[in-house]
């Protein structure tokens, strides 16, 4: 079986963001693949909604076997399993959220469905913050 590159892109802003971080990286490393690399931690504003609320934000290199569409229903059950109720896709609009767990790259390709465009276009492109943790493991 291949192994896939893949880049992920976390955040979390409610209930201790950095804790979240730790329990959403546990569960990827045992669920997913395995972590090669990781940016360090920055607190950040929320970006396109207002919040008092301050992010905590990582990225992450992985390796995995996971196709695209299957990873992103493996780190979706990790976004419900911790709490998160709404995707942000589902309701139109950001909110506050207990974790969001982004797909930035899968190797070199582009792929794009109905529930998932690779690459990620606003936090490779366009967010400041994503693209400085995201060049930190690519």
């Amino acid at each position: 079986m291949s192994y896939n590159d893949v880049i992920l892109l976390l955040g979390s802003n409610i209930n201790n963001p950095q804790k979240n971080i730790e329990i959403a990286l546990e569960n990827i490393e045992s669920k997913v693949g395995t972590i090669l690399t990781k940016s360090e931690l920055i607190l950040t504003k929320p970006v396109e909604f207002e919040s008092s609320n301050i992010f905590c934000n990582i990225a992450v290199k992985l390796k995995t076997q996971s196709s695209p569409i299957k990873l992103l229903s493996e780190v979706k059950a990790i976004e419900k399993m911790m709490g998160r109720v709404n995707d942000s896709s589902a309701i139109g609009a950001y909110q506050d959220r207990i974790i969001d767990i982004d797909i930035i790259l899968y190797n070199n390709i582009k792929f794009s469905s109905k529930k998932l465009i690779i690459p990620h276009q606003k936090n490779l492109y366009d967010r400041d913050f994503a693209k400085e943790l995201i060049n930190k493991v690519k």
